[in-house]
C-alpha cells in the first residue's frame, strides 16, 4: 500500500518533501511566487488550484485560433531520436488527433491531409478522427523532424513549428500544451 510506513509512523518515515509530510499547501511555491519576477499573466500558486493559461481556452486568441494544441510523447520516437528510422515511421504514422465534432464542423474525414496553423507557423499532417480526444482540443506526437518547403510550411509535422518560445512559468520549459491553432483540409 502506498505510504504505509509513513502512515504508520510519519516521524520515522518522512516523505521527500520540505516538511516531510504530505503537502497540499507548498511553502516552496509560495516563496517562488512571492520572490520571482513573473510576467503579468504567469501564475504560480502554492495550492493545487486552477490557473488560466496565457494561451488557453479562455484566451481572446480563441476567436482566431479555437483549438488547443496538445503534444504527447510519441511511441515511435524518444523525443526526436529515431525520427529518421523509416521502419518506425511506416509502422507509426505521424497524425493529428481530432474529435469528430471538430472534424465535422470543418468537413474533415479520417486520413485527410490537414493544414494546422497559427501566427507562428504552419504544418501539414494527416488527420486521425477519434473520440479519444476532447472537442476543442487536437493532439499530435512531439519530436517530429522539421521539414519546411520553400514557403516555410513544415511537411514533417514538427509541433515546435506552432509552439511558442515563451517558457512555462515554473519549470521554464517548452509549453507544448498551451498553444492555440486552427485546422483545415488541404
Amino acid at each position: 500500500m502506498a505510504y504505509k510506513a509513513f502512515r504508520e509512523d510519519p516521524e520515522a518515515n518522512p516523505l521527500d518533501t520540505p516538511s516531510g509530510k504530505i503537502e497540499i499547501y507548498s511553502e516552496r511555491l509560495a516563496e517562488i511566487a512571492a520572490s520571482w519576477v513573473l510576467k503579468e499573466d504567469d501564475i504560480i500558486k502554492p495550492l493545487p488550484e486552477y490557473a488560466p493559461s496565457w494561451e488557453g481556452h479562455e484566451s481572446a486568441l480563441t476567436e482566431k485560433y479555437p483549438l488547443q494544441l496538445f503534444g504527447f510523447h510519441y511511441k515511435a520516437r524518444t523525443h526526436s531520436t529515431y525520427g529518421n528510422v523509416a521502419l518506425l515511421a511506416d509502422a507509426c504514422r505521424q497524425e493529428v488527433w481530432v474529435n469528430p465534432i471538430d472534424a465535422e464542423q470543418r468537413s474533415i474525414k479520417d486520413g485527410d491531409m490537414l493544414k494546422v496553423w497559427n501566427d507562428r507557423g504552419e504544418l501539414r499532417i494527416p488527420a486521425k478522427v477519434t473520440e479519444r480526444i476532447l472537442p476543442g482540443v487536437i493532439a499530435m506526437g512531439q519530436g517530429a523532424w522539421y521539414k519546411p518547403d520553400r514557403k516555410g510550411v513544415d511537411h514533417g509535422a514538427c509541433i515546435n513549428t506552432l509552439t511558442t518560445q515563451r517558457p512555462s512559468p515554473l519549470a521554464k520549459g517548452n509549453p507544448q500544451h498551451s498553444n492555440l491553432v486552427e485546422i483545415a483540409k488541404v
